[in-house]
């Protein structure tokens, strides 16, 4: 795949402005989801999401879409969370693209969530192209939050994008609108291999499986590749593409976003913000990320003493999704050993809490 045809981008919103929905629109438009695995916020697969209605954990998918001038683009979407407890993702995610989608509310209009999240966007350089969304809606004030827009972020009014993400209106336009004003990745196919890791999950059958970006090179099934930051070497097991589920391929190539299988068995291997090179030609890692700033504390214990390896275990995992939680370990009179946690914020703490009981029966 030549890089000039790809697209990687992300979706920026305040939380319920529509940006699931409009990943699903894009899902269906593009024909990456068939009608038998369809489902309202297809990409929020935790049940958590579902059951609170947000997005808490970024989520990578590729689209293939034939543009008017007749050629096919791959799109690699990374789908991030509005709450601004969850900022550390929207920043990790914004890494790995070159342009943004600043999806707006033509109800609600510009919130705090958005301005946030557009200087998130801004301070990296990405194109940024503005979408007001469910302008389908009896309430919609589309003059207002035009001027807010214009306003606020400086943007012409030609520029924005009248969306409704429900019934379908203006997909087709924001699906063109990536491809014409976004640029492709500036990536050298003949250049040593260099890529980003920009997230990773625990699989319990699998080990850890990595999210990354190459900027340059090609990624093959069996070389030996090396990460930066802890200098050790793995093989690599499988790599491919999110289509949205894992889909393996012979190689990755420069300017591609995908997965990374390699074995990794401790989840302190992997640390996001990392830099992966073939390991007989190094290069200039990453400057990384900035790391999470927490602003609320809580103790977490276990009910039984017995079970604080058990408790550790799931802990260590939970942060490989989540590196913005800080750990240390905390001992009491009364309570003995257990954690003392840092987190975003009260909405992170509470759903940190709920995913150690529900995912790890803790």
């Amino acid at each position: 795949m030549d890089p000039k045809y790809i697209r990687n981008f992300s979706i920026i919103a305040h939380i319920d402005h529509g940006k699931s929905t409009l990943a699903d629109g894009l899902l269906e438009v593009t024909g990456t989801v068939s009608d038998r695995e369809k489902k309202a916020q297809f990409l929020d697969n935790m049940d958590l999401e579902r059951e609170r209605g947000i997005t808490i954990k970024a989520q990578t998918v590729r689209l293939s879409y034939i543009a008017s001038d007749g050629e096919t683009y791959q799109l690699n979407l990374i789908d991030t969370p509005g709450h601004v407890d969850f900022s550390y993702e929207v920043s990790r995610s914004l890494y790995a693209c070159q342009g943004a989608l600043l999806l707006v509310d033509a109800v609600q209009g510009v919130q705090a969530q958005t301005t946030a999240n557009f200087y998130l966007a801004f301070e990296q350089d990405l194109t940024i192209v503005p979408l007001i969304n469910k302008v389908d809606m009896a309430a919609a004030d589309i003059p207002r939050v035009t001027r807010e827009i214009e306003t606020l972020f400086c943007f012409e009014p030609s520029e924005m994008v009248l969306t409704s993400a429900k019934t379908g209106i203006g997909i087709t336009d924001t699906l063109n609108a990536v491809i014409e004003r976004m640029p492709a990745p500036t990536s050298n196919l003949d250049a040593p291999l260099k890529a980003l890791l920009f997230d990773s999950w625990f699989d319990e059958y699998r080990g850890v499986i990595c999210l990354i970006a190459l900027k340059d090179g090609v990624i093959t099934k069996g070389e030996t590749i090396t990460l930066a930051q802890n200098n050790l070497s793995y093989e690599v097991l499988e790599v491919g593409l999110m289509y949205p589920d894992p889909t393996p391929t012979d190689a990755l190539f420069a300017g591609q976003v995908g997965y990374l299988i390699t074995g990794m068995k401790t989840v302190k291997e992997a640390r996001v913000g990392d830099t992966i090179f073939n390991s007989k030609k190094p290069v200039t890692p990453f400057p990384g990320f900035k790391p999470a700033k927490p602003m609320v504390f809580a103790g977490i214990f276990p009910i039984e003493n017995t079970e604080f390896d058990l408790l550790r275990d799931a802990i260590e995992k939970l942060t490989l999704n989540d590196a913005s939680v800080t750990v240390e370990k905390k001992s009491s009179p009364a309570l003995g050993m257990g954690f003392r946690c840092g987190f975003l914020g009260l909405l992170h703490m509470d759903v940190f809490k709920q995913r150690l009981e529900q995912e790890y029966n803790m």
